[in-house]
């Protein structure tokens, strides 16, 4: 499964990490790659609570265009 994730130091210098497509996944790191190893494992573990709640695995996402 290919999901897409939204990376964003905060002000302490943390690498945060979100994955859109299923809400209240979120986790860090102190590097960029550091973040995309724990968001792996927050994503297996929020889909596997998804599954076992009955709940679907993913919210709909999708990319538009605004102007600016």
């Amino acid at each position: 499964m290919k999901l897409t994730v939204t990376l964003e130091r905060d002000e302490t210098g943390m690498m945060v990490v979100e994955c859109p497509a299923i809400p209240g996944c979120v986790s860090q790191g102190k590097s960029e790659e550091e973040a995309l190893a724990n968001i792996r494992e927050a994503i297996q573990g929020c889909l596997q609570a998804r599954a076992k709640a009955g709940m679907p695995l993913t919210v709909a996402t999708r990319e538009i265009e605004v102007a600016v």
